[in-house]
This record gives structure tokens, sequence and C-alpha cells, in this order.
């Protein structure tokens, strides 16, 4: 999070100066007018290269986030004051970036600002969906029963998450073994090859390529060390643009396996969210605006955008989504059933357990049919390589023979 260097007054009117951190300029500001200050002058902390690659803070996961969620609602359940737990909280937190920003949060609350305001200075770990939850908790009285709801959301997420990493480990673990055994192979196993050739033997197209690939990578292995980083970096920055991200967000939709785990995943965040902003009582245009973001989506931002519109405007929220090819049938027929019973959160929480369900069996589906597909590929690759390498010393023996 950027840092900003304020100049201020007291209420004795002495000037003051420090620094805040905050997600942007109005955002420091008030965080300053909070302390007690007036602030005059605010511009941004200037960091040299070397201090902004040296200073680098662990980030807050799931499992630390949800943790603090659970003790922060027993503690207040307990009768102990809020100021009293984020401090207690701040200061027994393994993470040491949650411990900064509970403590900071803390000292906020001390100076008078609420809860959701001064979780929400803190973006990169309380997001606006957390932020609303706790505004709604604060508001309706219920901020205990809003800590336990978004503990389970967090906990949901954070299976969700574990269920596509533990798919993607095995694939990402046996290519990298793949790409090992191939660079070793070049580097130390076709040069001794090589000079078991006798001269003069006119070499197989498979071993002459082979060869002229080994040789090369051997003799100017920076420039292929080169080429790989420059191409990672334009398609990590592409990626990251707004062009490149639709994009992407487009094309794995229509992946011929994954394309269909990938919208179970997004659907099974936004019903989710969208149950638990709803539960905790956030009007139902406020929950569009923050469970189409939270879904990992844009075509699923897009389409709960226009939804929302269309909701602003008198329509139920069945109908648009019953027009848009995103939301399968199943969905819409909640939705509806939901809206008319006055059961939509519950009815929400439901289809996110059936799609979190369906991911898990996808994803353990798809574990035990790329293990046999990377094997015969791993396998296959090696042996090309090993026959390419052998087939002039057969020709050498045939001749002699």
């Amino acid at each position: 999070m950027p840092s900003y260097v304020y100049e201020a007054i007291d209420d004795a009117g002495s000037s003051v100066t420090g620094e805040v951190e905050a997600g942007s300029e109005m955002a420091a500001a008030e965080q300053v007018r909070r302390m007690g200050y007036t602030p005059v002058r605010m511009r941004p902390a200037r960091r040299s290269f070397f201090a902004g690659l040296l200073q680098y803070e662990k980030p807050v996961s799931l499992g630390d986030l949800g943790l603090f969620t659970r003790q922060l609602a027993s503690m207040l359940n307990a009768g102990i004051p809020l100021i009293r737990a984020l401090h207690a909280l701040g200061e027994q937190s393994a993470n040491p970036t949650l411990k900064k920003v509970v403590t900071r949060t803390a000292d906020a609350v001390e100076g008078g600002a609420g809860l959701s305001e001064a979780m929400s200075a803190h973006p990169d770990v309380f997001s606006d969906m957390y932020a609303d939850m706790i505004q709604a908790g604060e508001v309706g009285g219920n901020l205990v029963e809003v800590l336990h709801r978004l503990a389970e959301q967090i906990d949901k997420d954070k299976t969700l998450r574990d269920n596509i990493r533990s798919a993607t480990i095995y694939p990402v673990a046996v290519v990298s073994f793949a790409v090992l055994i191939l660079l070793g192979m070049m580097f130390f196993i076709v040069p001794v090859f090589v000079d078991m050739f006798p001269e003069g033997v006119a070499l197989p197209l498979p071993t002459q390529i082979i060869i002229n690939f080994s040789d090369s990578l051997r003799t100017a292995w920076y420039l292929y060390l080169v080429a790989v980083a420059g191409l990672a970096l334009a398609l990590r920055t592409y990626l990251r643009s707004e062009r490149g991200t639709k994009w992407w967000d487009r094309a794995r939709f229509q992946m011929p396996v994954l394309g269909s785990l990938f919208q179970k995943i997004v659907l099974a965040r936004f019903c989710r969210t969208l149950a638990t902003l709803l539960g905790g009582g956030i009007p139902i245009l406020e929950a569009l605006e923050t469970a189409g973001p939270t879904s990992g989506s844009i075509q699923m931002e897009e389409s709960v955008d226009a939804a929302s519109e269309r909701v602003k405007h008198g329509e139920s929220l069945t109908e648009p989504l019953q027009e848009n090819p995103l939301f399968p049938p199943m969905v819409t027929m909640m939705v509806a059933i939901g809206e008319e019973t006055g059961e939509l959160p519950g009815l929400l929480n439901r289809v996110a357990e059936f799609y979190e369900m369906e991911v898990d069996s996808i994803t353990r589906g798809l574990t035990s049919l790329l293990e046999p597909v990377l094997i015969i590929v791993v396998g296959g690759m090696v042996a090309v390589m090993v026959i390419a390498l052998y087939l002039p010393l057969f020709t050498v023996i045939t001749q002699i023979g």
C-alpha cells in the first residue's frame, strides 16, 4: 500500500508531520483527520529503488484472515471491548503484515473512527465485501453474527482455492521435471553421443536437429534465457492490461474441459458472496455491486452490473439472469424461488455448496486423468530423443555387418 507524508496542524495550532499508509491521497487525508489533525499538505512518500526492493511485506492469507475474524467474533461475544480485542489480536498475530494492519485499525478506532471505516483503509487485507459486511453489522447491531458469517465465507473460499491448487500441483511438478530432464540430456548426454559418432557418417534428420539444438543451447544459453524471460514478461504485461485481462477471461471459459470448471468456480464465488452479503443485511443493489467483482471474472462482473441496472428500474433479479448464458437454469430457478419465498440467501448458499462440490469432484477427476497422460508425454519425449541419438549407431552397425 502506498505511503503519504503529511503536514498538519493539531488543536493547539502547532505544526506536525508524519507518514501514513492509505489507498489514495484522499484516504490518507481522512486518516489524518481521524487522528485529530487538520491536514495542510499531503504528498507521496519517496523511496529509493533499492529500498523498494528490500521492503517486502508478507501477504495475509485467507487462513490468517479467517482465524483473525473468528477470534474477533469470539472475543466480542465474550464481552471484551472492541479496541482491547483488536490490540490483543494484533499483538498475538503471527503474520507481521496482519499484525501491523490490525494494530493500525485499533489505533484508528481508538481515535474515533468506525471499525468498517478503519478496515477500509487497508483494502489489501480487508476487501470491499469485508468492509461492507462490517458496516452492516455496525448499523444493525449484530457485529458478532456478521463476523461469524465472514469467517464461514473465508473458510469456504480457502477450501475452494485449496482444491484448485491441489489439482495444479501435480501437472506443474511433472512438467518441471520433464523440462529438467530435457535440459540435462541436452547439456550432458547429447555431447557424449556426438563423440561416439564416426566422422563422415550421414546423420538422420532427427539426430541432426537434436545435435544442433544442443550445441546452440550450450553455446548461447543466455540468449534462450533472455528470450524466455522476455516472452514471459510480455505475456504477463499483456494479461495484466485491460485488453489482455478481458481476452483471458473469455478464453478460459471456452476451454474444452477446464471451461466448465472455471464457470463453476466463478458461480460458486458469486453465489456464496451474494448470500453472505444479503444474509448480513446489505441491500440487494449494494450486494450485487460487491459480489460481481469478487467473483473473479470480468464477464460475471459485467453481467451482474447489467442485472443491477435492471433491478434499479423495478425488474426482478431473475429476469436478467435468465437471459444471460453465463447463469445455468439451476441458478436462475433457485434465484426465482428465493425471491418468491424471501429465502434468497439460503438458496444461494445451497447453489454455492453444490458448485463447490462439483469443483472438488472435477479437480480430483482431472488429477487422475492427467496423471497417465503426463507420464505418457514425458516417456514419449525421452523415447524420441533416445531413438534419435541411437539411429546413427544402428546405421554404423548395419554397415559393418
